[in-house]
Order: C-alpha cells, then structure tokens, then sequence
C-alpha cells in the first residue's frame, strides 16, 4: 500500500510507471468499448435477431448514463479518494462487461451497456486526476503525454482489434476483453498507486441534477428512437414531453441549488458557451457518422468487420500523429480559423463518403472510402485540439476540470442524441440495416445532415470565437494535456477529472 499522494512521484520512477500504465488500462477499456461497438452492430443484431432500434440503444444506453454521470462520478473521486472511486469503476465496468458479453437478448445487452456508462463514469474521471495530483509538477505535462499518446494508439487499434474479434471468435468477445484488462489493472492500482482527495471538497453532491439530467436525456432518445415504430403514440408523445419538462427542471435546479453540479455562472463566458455549442454540432456529427458508416460498409459495401474498423482507422492515426501540431497551430493564429475551418473539411470528408456503395474492393476503397475518411481525419486534427484547448482557456484556470468535464457531457450527449434522431429523420425503417438497398438510400439522406451539422458548427464558431491567440492562452508548447492526442472519435478531450457537483 503506498501513502497518500503528494505531488511528488517522477515518471522515471517505477512508481511513474505504474501509475501510468495503471490510467491507461482503465482508460482504454471505456475508450475500447465506445470506437468498437459501432463495428460490431450487425452481427449482434443478426445474432440476437432484433431491430434497428435496439442496435440505437446498444450505442446509446452506455453513452446516455455517461454523459449523465460523468460529473458525479469526478466529484465522488475528490471527495471520497481517486484511487478508490477508480478502482470501483473499474470493477463495475468489468462486471458490466461480462454481463454484455453473456446477454442471451438484447434487453439485457442494452441494460448491461446502461451498467457499463455508470462504470466508464467512474473510472474515467479518475484516471487523468490520479496523474494530476501523483506526479511532480514539472513531470505532469510528461506523464500527461505518455497517457495520451498510449491511449491514442489504443484507439488506433480498437477498430481494427474488435473487427478482428466479431469475425473471429465473435462479437461477445469485443465486451469480454475488458475482463484481463481490469485483471492487470486492479492489483497494479491498489499497490502501486497513492491515494489522494481534494482538501477542499465540501458541500452535497447534486445527486438531484444528475438524475434529471440523465432522466431527460433518456426520454427524449426513448421519444426518437419509438416514433418509427410506434408513431406519435401516447407512450412517445409522453416521453418527449417529459423530457423536456425535466431538462427545464434541471436548468432550474442548478441555477437555485448553492452547490450544482453544472454552475451556471461558468457560462457567463461567451467564448466558453459558444465553445460548447460548436462542440455539440461537431460530436452529433460524428456520432452520426461513425454509427451509420460501419453499417454502410457492411452491409452495402459488403466489407467484413475488421474490413469495416480498418477503413475507417485513418481519421484516428491523422489524429495520433498530427493533433499535436494541429494544437500548436491554433495556439500561435488562434482558434476561429482552426475550429472554421476543420468542420468545413470534416463536413467534406462526410459527403465524400456518398461515393460508398455496392462492390467491396480494394480498387474501390482506394477510390471511394479512403479520400473520404483522409479528408474527414484532416478535418478532425484541425479542429479537436484548438477545441479542446479554447474550452480550458474560456474560464479560470482553477476551473479548467469543471469545464472539461462539461464539454465532455456535451459532447456525449451530442452523440446520443444523433444516433436516436438520424434514422429518423433520414426515414430509416426499423429492419433497414437488414436490406442493403434501403439502408444505403437513407445513408445517402443522412450524410449531408452530419455534414450540415459541422457547417452550422463552422459558421457559429466564425462569428463567435476570439480570433486573437491568447485565447488559448492555457497551452504551452510541450502541453499535451491539450494540444496533444486528446480526442480519438467520439472520445472528446479524454479531460474529464475536476471539481463538480459540490467539490
């Protein structure tokens, strides 16, 4: 057992080392299950035999409660000890695993995958804040950078890995494989690394926030995902309406509350609110586009599963290799024309993808898919970092885990709601992704609104963000913690520890 944390461990040390090695084991399994589910969705839904509809909730049972509770979950870690809150996310995740990996229906996968989300809530904070209250000061932008650049090359691999896996021994074995990480993962932080707590955490946790925010979350994607099957029913119409009602009841919550978990006076700063809302254009996006395109290339296209997670594997490596320079780019000429013009390209790289079709090849994928996820991977390495970066930079420095956090939740719940809301309003039935035909002529309805999405994302960071550079005044040149590999797709700033909820 190693005494309480005080800022003072080397990443040379064997204890750096561990700690390291620790964080990016329970990192990776949350960042492994969100960038491999999508390549897994049409073997579970051929194997379990069920609709469109609860492959939607497969996705987004798991990011609904993250989103929810990724804020409780880092102000229980400042207030009860990191280490502990981490090491019981990282147990419930893995029993959420095993629970996923042996659901006989797809009512017990999407309840598992619920688990699961409270998990990742869990554990996810935690293992940026270890780093940041363990290591020496001058050692933390290191140990920040060997954390970002493993769990970069983690998401690298995740698609390819779990496309390996669903062809292989079988889509059940893409939940499974987080039980010998969390088996590695556990004894290593229980010994190796120190306990640490804010000092200052104080006040209730805004339990009350959290669940409506989670509550409102879940019944408007309960309203989008059911209106095609359902219509404008009574159940449908009562969810919708309640949601909404509940997100009004959240927003009034935390303005009355003395300690709420999302402060409103954290968005009396215009750059930071607009931040915000060009992060959701940019996420919904995305989220749209990687849950619909791993169904385009398998059932249109007629790639493989691993086929499939290694087409779309270039976005990641541009990012693994080029964020950091990306970051430093909107460091020096400021963010507006970064988060400008990314999305443009981002956008482009989506309508580059309507070329997809029929005939599986590597003539075609040449032709047809690689310009489009290059130009899509471009897009994302100009925009992801300056974006992150102008974020942290929007408000105090004492507050940068607060809104990180925020960003975080905004960016998921963006994702969440695209993947209830596109099949909708691309008119996509609920067996279409058993037919290739129908399911490639929504496809091609669906792409120009993801794209339309990044271009509203564009104008709005246009005409609101600061053109000046001191706007990310936050970074330093050899900062990775926000210039470097922070956001593999759908894993926005992977910053999620800090001080909410009463901390």
């Amino acid at each position: 057992m190693t005494d309480a944390a005080d800022g003072t461990i080397r990443v040379a040390s064997p204890a750096g080392r561990w700690i390291v090695l620790t964080t990016v084991l329970g990192s990776s399994m949350a960042l492994l299950d969100s960038t491999v589910i999508n390549v897994a969705l049409p073997r579970i839904g051929e194997d379990l035999d069920t609709d469109l509809a609860a492959l939607q909730w497969t996705v987004n049972a798991y990011m609904l409660t993250l989103a929810g509770l990724i804020l409780l979950g880092g102000a229980l870690g400042d207030r009860f000890g990191r280490r502990r809150v981490f090491v019981i996310g990282v147990v419930w995740f893995a029993v959420a695993s095993l629970l996923c990996g042996l659901a006989p229906n797809a009512a017990v996968l999407i309840a598992s995958r619920a688990l699961q989300g409270v998990g990742g809530a869990l554990l996810t904070p935690g293992s940026l804040a270890l780093i940041q209250a363990s290591f020496h000061p001058d050692d933390r932008a290191r140990a920040v950078g060997l954390w970002s650049g493993l769990g970069g090359v983690g998401a690298a691999v995740g698609p390819f890995v779990g496309g390996w896996l669903v062809d292989g021994p079988g889509w059940r074995w893409v939940f499974l494989l987080n039980l010998p990480l969390a088996a590695v993962c556990l004894p290593v932080a229980l010994r190796h690394v120190p306990e640490s707590r804010d000092p200052e955490a104080h006040g209730r946790f805004d339990v009350l926030g959290a669940a409506l925010a989670a509550l409102a979350l879940a019944l408007v994607t309960y309203a989008l995902i059911e209106v095609p099957v359902q219509g404008a029913s009574a159940p449908v119409l009562g969810a919708a309406i309640g949601g909404v009602l509940l997100g009004v009841a959240f927003v009034q919550v935390e303005r009355h509350r003395a300690d709420p978990m999302v402060p409103p006076s954290i968005f009396a700063s215009r750059q930071f609110t607009a931040v915000n809302i060009v992060t959701f254009c940019v996420y919904a996006a995305l989220g749209g586009f990687f849950f619909l395109s791993a169904i385009q290339l398998q059932v249109v296209a007629g790639y493989s599963a691993l086929g499939a997670g290694t087409a779309l594997l270039p976005t990641t490596v541009l990012m693994l290799l080029f964020s950091a320079s990306a970051g430093d780019l909107g460091r020096r000429i400021g963010p507006r024309i970064p988060l400008t013009v990314g999305p443009l390209l981002a956008a482009a790289g989506m309508l580059l993808m309507l070329r997809v079709g029929p005939g599986a090849s590597l003539s075609s994928y040449l032709q047809d898919v690689l310009p489009a996820v290059l130009v899509l991977g471009i897009g994302m390495v100009v925009l992801v970092a300056p974006l992150t970066a102008t974020v942290l930079a929007a408000v105090d420095t004492g507050r940068a885990g607060l809104a990180s956090g925020i960003n975080n939740a905004a960016a998921r719940a963006a994702g969440l709601l695209a993947v209830a809301a596109l099949p909708l309003l691309a008119g996509m039935g609920p067996e279409a992704y058993r037919d290739a035909g129908e399911f490639a002529a929504t496809f091609r309805r669906a792409m120009p609104m993801c794209a339309g999405l990044l271009v509203a994302g564009s104008v709005i960071a246009w005409w609101t963000v600061r053109t000046t550079p001191e706007a990310t005044r936050a970074c330093r040149p050899e900062c990775t913690t926000h210039c470097g590999v922070t956001a593999p797709p759908l894993e926005p700033a992977r910053q999620t520890a800090g001080r909410a909820g009463g901390t």
